[in-house]
């Protein structure tokens, strides 16, 4: 009888044992495209589940375009506050939408809307007893006639490492380490992790395509391992349940 119930026991705990969920959120950088078998853009949270194992739910609410500002005004962020539970992780990478000076509902001040808007998610993430990580924008490929990588995001990422270190938040140099893998594959070969196609060259595209912003599936995936490496090696004890779930 004891054994029967013990065996009744573990079968619940199993069945009942809750997962971490890791929202992430952001721009077209990280966001999940539609047609991934045929489209060759990929943002690196939507090749990020692989890397974890079961316990850990990666929901990807990144979207195309979207600043601090269209996050906030489109109720985005509302809906993932609603489900926020105690445990969960919310990862928050915006600059590259936010720095569109001409357009109104993206458009963001980085020493003042972009900043409070970050200190917004750190506070109502921490209310829901839920983990917030800050992320700066990943590097563009953008090199000059020198080969030297030029900055593109301004204040931006220097703003998100102050709100990281004033709210003690855990925190991710993406724009750091991406410059360091752009430098490393060179001006030319830099274009594999981006969208470099002459017209004919993927079906997907009719015409020529340069873009150094967005990610291919190589570039994606080689973030996406940059971002586990540095919760593998962080000393953050807040991050100690998504280390256990990485395979």
């Amino acid at each position: 009888m004891k054994k029967h119930i013990l065996i009744l026991l573990l079968i619940s705990s199993v069945c009942f044992a809750q997962k971490t969920t890791l929202y992430t959120i952001g721009d077209s950088t990280m966001a999940n495209k539609k047609d991934p078998e045929r489209n060759p853009e990929h943002g690196w949270v939507q090749v990020l589940q692989p890397f974890f194992k079961d316990n850990i739910e990666v929901v990807n609410k990144a979207v195309n375009g979207r600043s601090t500002k269209s996050f906030i005004s489109e109720k985005r962020w509302d809906s993932i506050y609603k489900k926020l539970k105690k445990g969960d992780y919310v990862f928050i990478e915006f600059g590259h939408n936010d720095e569109k000076i001409e357009d109104s509902t993206r458009y963001t001040n980085p020493h003042t809307v972009y900043r409070y808007n970050l200190i917004r998610f750190v506070k109502e993430s921490r209310e829901k007893g839920a983990i917030p990580v800050l992320l700066t924008s990943i590097a563009r490929r953008s090199f000059n006639e020198k080969g030297v990588l030029v900055p593109t995001h301004g204040d931006y990422p220097l703003e998100t490492r102050l709100t990281a270190q004033e709210y003690k938040v855990p925190f991710i140099d993406l724009e750091y380490y991406t410059e360091i893998l752009e430098q490393s594959y060179g001006p030319e070969k830099s274009k594999q992790l981006h969208l470099h196609f002459k017209a004919g060259e993927n079906d997907y595209y009719d015409k020529d395509k340069a873009d150094d912003t967005h990610l291919s599936l190589l570039g994606a995936k080689i973030i996406a391992q940059i971002v586990v490496n540095q919760i593998k090696i962080s000393e953050d004890k807040s991050l100690e349940n998504l280390k256990k779930g990485i395979r």
